[in-house]
């Protein structure tokens, strides 16, 4: 399918990638791995034609396309509908819909057989395109990837930019190329639409690259791990699991035959010191210099695994009960998103606060912050708690014209340059690397300064929100050793599952309006809610994690006299009944029409076919003239 050969690329003076190849079959669902700025995503614009090699080549079948998922596309805005953008993936079907329109409106005048043909033949490439079902298709990835039926009409440029991409997702999805390269696809995604897209990428019948510093996404997505490093591209059999054993071994075997050959060296080494200078043996020692010369060095094993030794230093020490929130409700106007919440957090709580996003858990979070006060209820904290709070927007608070280590002792730490430099060496940061200036890192190097900055606080109570975006697995490794010294309490939210396994001892989680509470660890958590949702299916019921609806509040006695509708209201009311039952009954008309033009018989009779068009037409045009009528008649 695509064939990578003795690829070189530089960036600068740096070499990227030096004679690496690959072979990528159709099918293959390969995760792209490896440390930040080693050339993940540089690889997967190579193969799109962004850029080009400095040498070596990239080969591909003429039939071979190519979807591309990036974070560039964060910034594509349309006034447009989310809708219509994700459907402009079939890009030939809707030029084709507009044929027929123009073709329809012809019919009007000339119903001469030619047109018939012309209409026909562009009915079947517009139903082998899958035109009558596109919008279907297009709002089942929309919802599934998080948008509500509502949305669906709202134009792009209203989403936020991790919404906008989901839009550009589904887009890509829909286009369905043999090949999906996919750029940190579950940035923007929270934990049920991962999961979606989980079970769709299952299901697909093209080759998928994925980068992503998400393990648990990768196990469940690819069959072929492939690791960026030493500017090669090594292809390890299985998912991300099956190449963590694997490395583990190739490495042990790999430090074998270089400790062997360390110790050959040596004694060759040895030799040539104690024979070089007898004429004897020097023919001798000076064949194995030689020797030594032409020897193919076995590398030693770089280690990628950083070791974090963080010291937590309370000077105060809080009490029993960190935080209590009692019987807290918060509106935002009429829009509710708690109500009758009661939480207590004691010290010593590690807490995974979890869930789709849009149910308030960053509200929830600026709740327990006392940035927000709740729109009824008690909040109240413990005694000594010092909070600290990081969040995505801290990384735009780093003053940028400071080097690393500036930043660090500005943060207001009791600890020494010393103390400092060891810290910001456990978060990757060593040598004369902690002298860079804040404004030329990256957004992963950013977070993990302010990760930093939040750990060497002298908080006893640490509020964490998505502390793992922008960070590579080796980072998000040392966040979670940090974390596991971490003698304090804390709040994380996250949907990086594999983190949120290895770091909470209760999972959060909102459900009809109200924040609930599961006492174990999430893998727990998973079994504990695919059980109740079995259960609820087996006994008929909905899924326990759909909102339920809201109590109605008690309607106030109305004192007035009842009043008796006017003359003209009863007509309305009376017409308004008669227009829903024949709404009803042109939906069932359009729907009947929609199959026969979905059937392949009808193309082989024109008159059928024109029959059956121009009703079509006509029942869509009464529906739309009803439903206008519908809209206006029920506002009277």
């Amino acid at each position: 399918m695509i064939s990578i050969s003795d690829l070189d690329f530089h960036f600068g003076s740096r070499a990227l990638y030096d004679k690496a190849s690959l072979h990528i079959k159709p099918k293959d669902k390969i995760g792209l791995i490896g440390l930040n700025g080693k050339g993940k995503s540089t690889l997967l614009r190579l193969l799109v034609g962004e850029y080009k090699p400095d040498g070596g080549s990239i080969s591909m079948s003429k039939d071979v396309s190519l979807g591309f998922l990036n974070q560039d596309l964060l910034s594509y805005d349309s006034h447009e509908s989310i809708l219509m953008v994700a459907m402009q993936a079939f890009g030939e079907a809707l030029d084709i819909q507009k044929k027929i329109d123009e073709i329809l409106l012809e019919f009007e005048t000339n119903y001469s057989d030619e047109l018939v043909e012309k209409l026909a033949d562009a009915q079947e490439r517009f139903e082998l395109l899958g035109g009558y079902t596109m919008q279907a298709r297009t709002e089942e990835i929309l919802e599934g990837l998080g948008f509500t039926t509502e949305e669906l009409q709202r134009p792009l440029k209203l989403f936020s930019g991790g919404w906008r991409m989901r839009v550009m997702l589904a887009k890509i999805l829909l286009q369905q190329p043999s090949l999906l390269l996919l750029d940190e696809p579950t940035n923007h995604l929270d934990l049920p639409s991962i999961k979606w897209i989980e079970n769709y990428l299952a299901g697909y019948e093209g080759a998928v690259i994925i980068v992503s510093h998400d393990r648990e996404f990768l196990d469940r997505t690819t069959n072929t791990t492939v690791e960026v490093a030493g500017g090669k591209l090594v292809p390890y059999a299985g998912n991300y699991s099956y190449y963590l054993e694997e490395k583990e071994e190739r490495n042990a075997i790999q430090k074998g035959a270089f400790e062997n050959q360390q110790a050959q060296i040596k004694q060759a080494e040895r030799f040539i010191e104690r024979f070089k200078a007898k004429a004897s043996k020097a023919k001798q020692a000076q064949s194995r210099v030689k020797a030594l010369d032409k020897l193919e060095r076995v590398e030693d094993v770089a280690s990628a695994d950083a070791r974090v030794n963080m010291k937590f230093n309370f000077t105060v020490h809080p009490g029993r009960h960190i935080l209590r929130m009692e019987h807290v409700g918060k509106k935002y106007g009429e829009k509710i998103i708690f109500r009758d919440t009661t939480v207590h957090i004691e010290r010593g709580d590690k807490i995974a606060l979890i869930g789709a996003n849009g149910k308030g858990k960053s509200t929830l979070m600026r709740l327990v912050a006392g940035q927000e006060a709740p729109t009824n209820g008690n909040h109240q904290l413990g005694h000594n708690v010092i909070m600290s709070f990081y969040a995505q927007h801290q990384l735009e608070s780093l003053r940028i014209e400071n080097e690393i280590l500036q930043e660090m002792i500005e943060a207001g730490s009791k600890r020494n340059e010393m103390e400092l430099r060891s810290v910001l060496g456990s978060f990757l940061f060593s040598g004369e690397e902690v002298y860079k200036k804040i404004k030329v890192l990256s957004g992963g190097e950013k977070s993990r300064v302010a990760l930093a900055k939040t750990l060497i606080s002298e908080a006893n109570f640490l509020l964490l929100d998505e502390p793992t975006n922008h960070l590579d697995m080796q980072s998000v490794n040392i966040l979670i050793q940090a974390l596991e010294q971490y003698q304090g309490t804390y709040i994380v939210i996250s949907h990086d599952r594999f983190f949120v396994e290895n770091v909470a001892n209760k999972i959060w989680f909102i459900e009809d309006y109200q924040l609930k509470e599961y006492p174990g660890t999430y893998a727990e958590y998973e079994q504990w809610q695919e059980d109740r949702e079995k259960d609820a299916k087996k006994a008929g019921l909905p899924s326990p994690s759909a909102n339920k609806p809201l109590p109605k509040e008690e309607p106030k006695a109305d004192l007035s006299p009842a009043k008796t509708p006017s003359p003209d209201q009863k007509k309305a009311l009376k017409e308004l009944a008669e227009v829903e039952k024949k709404i009803d009954e042109r939906e069932k008309e359009l729907a009947e029409y929609e199959r026969q033009l979905a059937d392949p018989k009808i193309y082989d009779n024109a008159a059928q076919l024109k029959d059956a068009t121009l009703k079509f037409e006509q029942v869509k045009k009464e529906l739309a003239q009803l439903n206008d009528r519908w809209e206006m008649l029920a506002e009277m």
